[in-house]
């Protein structure tokens, strides 16, 4: 700690973590147009408090050691999986006896989406209470 209001990161082997690109070269494209961080990427070891091992999938070229000061902690949003809510409609494809859903996410940043049966996990449960609330009530 340099500064009263430098704070040394208190990264731990395992949190996922967002790496700047702003010293990469082999991000080809205008600066203006790339993206100011990259991953989420897990953190593999620690050396000490000025540096950070991460685990690097895609780019072999980079090396894996990163500076902690342009790490960043990725948002909720953006770890949190896919959950979903709610089945809102359904439709059928034509010429095909196969029917999609339209299924509401529990996180706001994800908007809805057409889904088939099979790709949508709990699907008994979400179909069932979907046709109660459509079924007309006497």
């Amino acid at each position: 700690m340099w500064d009263k209001s430098h704070k040394v990161p208190d990264f731990k082997v395992g949190d996922l973590l967002l790496v700047s690109t702003l010293n990469f070269n082999n991000i080809k494209g205008p600066k203006k147009l790339k993206d100011s961080y990259v991953g989420p990427f897990v953190i593999v070891a620690l050396h000490g408090t000025n540096a950070v091992q991460v685990e690097l999938i895609a780019d072999k070229e980079l090396s894996p050691l990163r500076n902690p000061s342009p790490l960043t902690v990725p948002p909720v949003e953006q770890i949190e999986d896919k959950k979903i809510n709610k089945v809102i409609k359904e439709r059928r494809l034509r010429g095909k006896n196969q029917r999609e859903y339209l299924v509401r996410y529990r996180n706001p940043v994800h908007e809805d989406e057409w889904l088939a049966e099979s790709e949508i996990p709990d699907s008994k449960e979400l179909l069932q209470r979907f046709r109660h609330e459509r079924r007309p009530q006497a």
